[in-house]
Order: C-alpha cells, then sequence, then structure tokens
C-alpha cells in the first residue's frame, strides 16, 4: 500500500450548506488543530511503500477517528456508523459528504498492522509538540502501576481444556476444507468434553465431601481428552497437512497454510494447558509467570493486586507518570507482574529526555520504596522524592516522613489513583480489546495519546 496522508477531495457541499452545521465542539476545534501537524504522519511511512500498492486511507482521517474511538468508547463498528450519521464528526475527520467512510475492518487492520512502536512514536510527537509550546511541565511527577485487563473470561482448568478440544475440532475440520488432509479421519470430542464440563458445574453444587474430588477426578478426564485429541491431531492432519504443503510447493494456497499454522499453534498451547492442571491436581500451583490464562491471548498473565472483591486479575501491569496538569508524561505496559520499584527510574529519565530537565520532585507509593531507587531518583538530578519506605523505619527516616513537604507531596501522589481510573473509565484502559502484548500496548498507547490530546489542546489554546 501507498501511504497518504491527507484527503485531497473538495468540500463542495461547504459553500451550500449554512455554517452553523459545519461547527465543530471546542474540544474537537483544539486537537483538530494539534493534529494538523505533519509530524503525526511520519510513524505511518515505514509501514507503506513509497511507491507500489493502493493508496491507504488519509491518515489524517485514521488520527481523528482513533481519537473519537478512545475518546467516547466506541467500538469500530459504532465508531464508523457514528461518522457515517454526523456532519460535524465527518468535518472533524476530514470526510467529504459525497466520500464513503472508512470500513471499520479498514482501521482494524491498519490499528494491527502498525502497532505499538508507531502508537509510542505518535505519543512522541505529542509531548515534543507540548514541550515545544513550553506546556510540558515537569514540576513534580507521580508514578502508579494498575492492571489492564485482558479480553479473556475467568481461566480455570476445565474450561481452557474444553475449549482446546472444541476448537482443535474445528481447525481440523478447516484444515480439510482447505484442501489437507482431506482422507484422515479424526474423532471430535467437543461433545464428551462438554459433557464433563456441566458435570463439574453439576458437583460444585454439592455439598457433600466428595465434591472436591469428583471435580479433580473430571479435570483430569477432561486433561486426557485434551492430551488424546491434540495428539491425534498432530499426529495424523498436521502431518499429512504438511506433506500435502510439501508436494504443492509455491502452488500451495495461503488459506491452508494459515489453517495449519493456527492448528500448530492450538496445540501448543493446549500442551501448556494440560500441562499446567496435571501440575495443579499434582498439588502444586503453576507459576504465574508463565500461566496460560487463554487460548487466545497467550501473553495475558495473572496479577494479583490484593483488592477485596476482585483478589486476582488477568492480563497487563501498567504504569502511568502523570504531572500537575493531568498530562501523561509516561507510559508502560508490562507481561507478568514485574516488581514497581525498578520501573520507577527509567520513567523518569524519559520525562527528563523529553521535557530536557529533571522533574523536580517525584513521588509514588509504598511499593516503590527502596534505597536504590531512592538514590538513583536523586543520581538522575531529582531534587527532592517522596516515596514511603517498606518495613519499619528508623528515627531518622520517621522524621523525613512526617515533615510537612514530604507529606504534602505523599497526599497528592494519591490523585495518581484518580487518574487511572479516569484512563480506565473514559479512554479504553479497564480492557484492551487487542490481544497480545504488543496489542495492550497499542491499545494502551491510543488511549494516552486521546487524553493527552484534550489536555494539551486546552493549555495550547
Amino acid at each position: 500500500m501507498v501511504l497518504r496522508t491527507t484527503n485531497d477531495q473538495a468540500m463542495l457541499w461547504e459553500s451550500i450548506l449554512p455554517a452553523e452545521v459545519w461547527g465543530l465542539p471546542a474540544e474537537l476545534e483544539r486537537v483538530d488543530a494539534l493534529l494538523d501537524d505533519p509530524a503525526f504522519f511520519a510513524p505511518f511511512a515505514d509501514h507503506f511503500d513509497p511507491v507500489m500498492g493502493r493508496p491507504s486511507i488519509p491518515i489524517e482521517t485514521y488520527l481523528r477517528m482513533m481519537f473519537l474511538k478512545f475518546r467516547y468508547q466506541l467500538g469500530f463498528e459504532t465508531l464508523c456508523r457514528e461518522v457515517t450519521d454526523s456532519i460535524s464528526w465527518r468535518r472533524f475527520c476530514r470526510i467529504p459528504l459525497g466520500a464513503a467512510v472508512p470500513h471499520p475492518t479498514t482501521l482494524m487492520k491498519l490499528t494491527s498492522r502498525c502497532g505499538a512502536a508507531t502508537v509510542e512514536q505518535l505519543n512522541e510527537a505529542l509531548w515534543a509538540k507540548a514541550a515545544q509550546h513550553k506546556v510540558l511541565r515537569t514540576r513534580r511527577v507521580r508514578a502508579d502501576t494498575t492492571v489492564v485487563e485482558a479480553d479473556v473470561e475467568y481461566p480455570t482448568d476445565s474450561g481452557l481444556l474444553a475449549k482446546a478440544v472444541g476448537r482443535i475440532g474445528r481447525q481440523v475440520r478447516r484444515v480439510q476444507a482447505a484442501g489437507g488432509a482431506t482422507r484422515t479421519k479424526v474423532r471430535d470430542r467437543s461433545r464428551a468434553a462438554g459433557r464433563r464440563v456441566r458435570s463439574i458445574a453439576a458437583n460444585l453444587r454439592r455439598r457433600s465431601g466428595d465434591a472436591k474430588d469428583a471435580v479433580a477426578r473430571i479435570t483430569g478426564e477432561l486433561a486426557e481428552l485434551a492430551e488424546t485429541t491434540a495428539g491425534e491431531a498432530a499426529a495424523v492432519v498436521v502431518r499429512n497437512a504438511r506433506r500435502a504443503l510439501a508436494r504443492a510447493g509455491d502452488q500451495a494456497s495461503g488459506k491452508l497454510r494459515r489453517a495449519v499454522a493456527e492448528l500448530e499453534q492450538t496445540l501448543a498451547r493446549t500442551a501448556r494447558v494440560v500441562a499446567q492442571t496435571r501440575t495443579r491436581l499434582s498439588g502444586a500451583t503453576p507459576a504465574g509467570s508463565s500461566r496460560l490464562v487463554s487460548l487466545d491471548d497467550a501473553d495475558a498473565r495473572p496479577i494479583p493486586k490484593g483488592r477485596l472483591g476482585r483478589p486476582v486479575e488477568f492480563g497487563y501491569k501498567a504504569q502511568v507518570t502523570d504531572n500537575d496538569d493531568g498530562v501523561v508524561v509516561d507510559y508502560s505496559v508490562e507481561q507478568g507482574n514485574p516488581p514497581d520499584a525498578p520501573q520507577l527510574t527509567p520513567a523518569v529519565e524519559r520525562v527528563t529526555r523529553r521535557a530536557g530537565r529533571p522533574p523536580r520532585a517525584v513521588t509514588a507509593d509504598r511499593g516503590y520504596g527502596d534505597t536504590k531507587t531512592e538514590q538513583d531518583l536523586v543520581d538522575a538530578g531529582v531534587e527532592r522524592v517522596a516515596i514511603p519506605r517498606k518495613g519499619k523505619p528508623s528515627k531518622a527516616r520517621r522524621d523525613l516522613e512526617h515533615s510537612r513537604p514530604f507529606r504534602r507531596l505523599v497526599k497528592w501522589r494519591t490523585g495518581s489513583e484518580g487518574r487511572i481510573s479516569y484512563l480506565k473509565r473514559a479512554y479504553g484502559w479497564n480492557r484492551t480489546r487487542l490481544r497480545g502484548l504488543d496489542g495492550a500496548r497499542t491499545w494502551c498507547g491510543h488511549g494516552v495519546f486521546a487524553h493527552n490530546l484534550v489536555k494539551i489542546g486546552m493549555m495550547i489554546e
């Protein structure tokens, strides 16, 4: 595809319709002015051929539609429908009245194609623009972590095993429909897996003492069922399909190649689910850093955060750093549950690079409190560090933490929880709808970009 940055079609209806129809809300006017900067087009250049292919949708249209999506929490289909029906949103997205709105799948594919690195560059360009206008203030910054949930159901061993059995059966049929292993007979065990899952649900409602043993026994049967199904598919279907692909050579259909690749991926993930199920049945607990909680999102992990209602969440750990103006000056999304403290100094160093000077004060909660982190921040040029230490403090440390400047910074830090709540509630950080670590980073990056466009637009105005 060839990159197209702007829409060259003339808006002929502007000369006919009254000016009131074309008016934009104040917020959209400010964001529209910000997004006119060509610096926001540069990150997309590496993903398109400079000469060959059909033209892409205008990047200015894509950026504005993605802002509307995250600003108003719309799905791709709803977004395209709303833009089609609104004259002001059409004007904001630079889509003439006589032109078609981009299809939802076009937006989805472009989002997945460009990935997290492109969104990071968009945020860097916005931070650079804010610094250029001297509105990227870093007198004091605060950091906190949260869990961005993956788009998965609550994972159980029995549920994952039953889904694996059913998925293998469907993917085997897909391979055969594409011309691979057409004469191979494979037994579909999805009904048998479903019966066992329903039996587990019935046993869980029992009050007798042997209910737990019955659930463990049925889960073991599901593990054997999944292992047998996966072994049969690997030994017969994949082997014969690969043989067909080798015979066809370059003439093999892409559909068959994709179907075989998807089946092999499912078989590998099924083996992981069976292994962690057997570990749990033996009385041990599978390692959270490697535990598979979804057949679709293999990068999601269980993350305990100690909340009463939800002691364990499933997804990715994210860190948010913001300033006095509420601008998110840094963010990161990591796999699993890495410790908080080692993430703070790199975040402050990135903020220093963007603003051209280190923050005067940095604060965070007790999870970041250790001597090395505090010393690293001082070495990075931070004048004041207000992070409560873990454990019992010494008298000198206790006097410092009880001082008025320290307590004032710690009290201000509690606002970071409100900032995270706002990102979750209004900009999509409650749950990523894209799969994998790169998908989560892409999703969260778009949320931060939309949030900062609103905040910085009000300050540059």
